[in-house]
């Protein structure tokens, strides 16, 4: 294998600073929770996050607005059951996020080698990005209150 494998993650990758309603995200916390190694390097993190906080916070617009207008100052201020001592919010919002960011890194991850292992790596993680997506689209329907399975009779 002749592919150059970047050894870049340091032990501090930055914080993702968020809109102020959202909160901040600890991107070693993330690099833990998604046990990235060093092949993922903090700028390659760094880029799939903050694409992940655009994302997961378009699809909460409405209801961030709809929580402001009655009163909430932030994520953590609006009423939901606490979890670890904080709100379960806070923790399906990280985990929308997180996944988001997961699934970004898994499909890119086989840019990096298309021979023998690379390969089969490659087809390892192809469900790995697809169950983070499942993990984001839960996360998200949790936060908006609204069942994980839609079933429509035809």
């Amino acid at each position: 294998m002749s592919a150059f494998i970047a050894s870049g993650g340091s032990q501090e990758p930055h914080p993702i600073t968020n809109d102020g309603w959202y909160p901040d995200l600890d991107g070693q916390h993330m690099r833990e929770s998604l046990r990235l190694d060093g092949s993922i390097t903090d700028a390659r993190l760094e880029v799939a996050a903050v694409n992940a906080v655009i994302e997961v916070n378009r699809e909460l617009h409405s209801w961030k607005y709809s929580q402001m207008a009655a009163g909430y100052a932030d994520l953590a201020s609006v009423p939901a059951d606490q979890i670890q001592g904080e709100s379960q919010l806070l923790h399906l919002y990280r985990r929308a996020v997180y996944c988001s960011a997961g699934a970004e890194l898994a499909e890119r991850y086989r840019d990096y080698s298309a021979t023998g292992d690379g390969a089969e790596r490659a087809e390892a993680l192809t469900p790995t990005a697809d169950e983070y997506r499942r993990d984001v689209r839960w996360a998200i329907r949790s936060i908006l209150g609204v069942k994980h399975t839609t079933v429509e009779l035809i």
